[in-house]
């Protein structure tokens, strides 16, 4: 079977884009792999702060803070 050059050249183009493109998504999802666990570790941290300083205001403050936004009655 006889295989046109241009076709050849094109079939080899693709093959080098596609090896591009998976070069380039790997380097993508080591990135992600590499951010995304500091991301969500930092998240839940933040989350659990913040829990920690309502039940600590809470605590503490209680009815004093509900009492500073609720609204006066005459």
């Amino acid at each position: 079977m006889v295989v046109d050059q241009s076709i050849t050249e094109a079939l080899n183009r693709i093959a080098e884009n596609q090896e591009e493109m998976n070069s380039i998504l790997t380097r993508i999802a080591n990135h992600y792999d590499g951010v995304v666990p500091v991301m969500t570790r930092n998240a839940n941290r933040a989350e659990a702060q913040g829990k920690a300083i309502d039940e600590e205001m809470e605590n503490s403050f209680g009815q004093q803070v509900k009492n500073i936004f609720k609204p006066h009655t005459n």
